[in-house]
């Protein structure tokens, strides 16, 4: 492993060898710290996470398949304190390095999953997403990252955050290795349909700030080649934080069922930005969430005609590139309002977005997203394929 590169929990320096035989035998990889490997602690990005809880009595759905498919896991990878986080710095084990951008951060809560194949340190490597923790990595990264559909690949094994919004994804290099790990986690055997028409997001576009848009243009106008048909058109209400404040209330409430227990409880040391979501969260009470459930169904059916028939919705994976690993506190919290805008709505709709690397803004990658309808995750997939090609 490479160690200088910060991406691996200490207690997480582990290897287990996969299948002699299977798709991605002869690979490596390396799963995100909420991911219970058998016999060894899982940590959840936070020291009294660990303190308090046993060894895994077995592996993770999604690592058991990996093995069996023939890949050998070499370690266990940082995480944002209980995957509540979209920046990559945790406050008891710091920030992994981000090989495409040093001196920014790598984004989070697969912080450190993204960290080990951008620095080569693996072929590809699991994380989890769902306000963005893959999708938003792999842009700062320069990687390719696929955010499933929800329900689609089983999250046995996985510390939760949300689970109406949790889902297991992966990083690669390459899109062709995105998709092989892809056959064994989704568990694909037949061609999947191709693209019929793309869908330019223009409102997306510009909650990003103006270099990343230019930037992001070329790729997308290669996607509508491809593809061969493109309309453009608005996706958000006239107030796009409708979306956004639905997401956060009903993450929030969540992520206070899955872990409010345990923190009243033990009282654990966080770091301030997880501190203050989890208070935050602690005082969401259901009469909260009519209207958030509301909200969420709406977008739902309108995503769901929007996407019919084969469609795939473009727009920026993130904003901007990654921040600076020295960026202060209230401009990261000020950066999550702005990517959520962004990462909101396949959470919400329960669908699959793929971030596909599309240049560079001075020093720093961006990344193109590809939303599509529930299920078409293969799609996805080979559409990456073929737009990075």
């Amino acid at each position: 492993m490479t160690a200088d590169l910060g991406a691996f929990v200490p207690h997480g320096r582990i290897r287990v060898a996969g299948a002699p035989q299977g798709p991605l035998a002869g690979l490596t990889f390396a799963a995100k710290d909420l991911f219970d490997v058998a016999d060894h602690p899982t940590g959840a990005g936070n020291p009294d996470w660990l303190a308090t809880h046993e060894p895994a009595k077995a592996h993770a759905w999604a690592v058991q398949a990996l093995l069996d498919a023939g890949a050998t896991l070499i370690g266990k990878t940082l995480t944002d304190e209980l995957a509540y986080g979209l920046t990559g710095r945790n406050a008891h084990y710091g920030a992994p390095i981000n090989s495409a951008a040093p001196g920014r951060l790598t984004g989070g809560s697969s912080s450190g999953s993204a960290s080990a194949v951008a620095g080569k340190a693996c072929d590809f490597a699991l994380g989890s997403d769902t306000g963005g923790s893959v999708r938003i990595p792999a842009s700062y990264c320069g990687l390719f990252g696929l955010r499933p559909t929800h329900g689609r690949i089983p999250l046995d094994g996985a510390v939760p955050l949300a689970p109406s919004f949790d889902t297991v994804g992966w990083f690669a290099r390459d899109p062709e290795m995105l998709e092989r790990v892809g056959r064994v986690l989704l568990r694909e055997t037949g061609a999947p349909p191709s693209a019929t028409r793309l869908i330019l997001a223009r409102d997306a576009l510009t909650l990003a700030d103006p270099d990343v848009a230019a930037a992001l243009r070329p790729m997308a106008d290669k996607a509508a080649r491809i593809i061969g048909q493109c309309t453009a058109t608005r996706i958000y209400p006239d107030d796009p934080s409708v979306w956004t404040e639905a997401f956060r209330l009903l993450q929030a409430h969540e992520a206070w069922i899955a872990d409010g227990d345990w923190i009243m409880r033990t009282k654990p040391r966080f770091g301030p930005d997880v501190a203050e979501r989890f208070a935050l969260a602690a005082k969401v009470t259901d009469a909260d969430l009519a209207g958030p459930r509301a909200v969420r169904e709406e977008l739902t059916a309108r995503m769901a005609d929007l996407l019919a028939d084969n469609a795939v919705l473009c727009l920026p994976a993130a904003p901007t590139p990654a921040p600076r690993r020295e960026a202060s506190f209230e401009s990261l919290g000020d950066l999550r309002k702005r990517t959520m805008m962004l990462t909101c709505i396949a959470g919400l709709a329960r669908l699959p977005q793929i971030t596909i690397p599309a240049g560079a803004v001075g020093d720093a990658p961006v990344g193109l997203s590809l939303i599509a309808a529930r299920g078409n995750d293969a799609m996805l997939l080979a559409l990456a394929r073929a737009i990075a090609g």
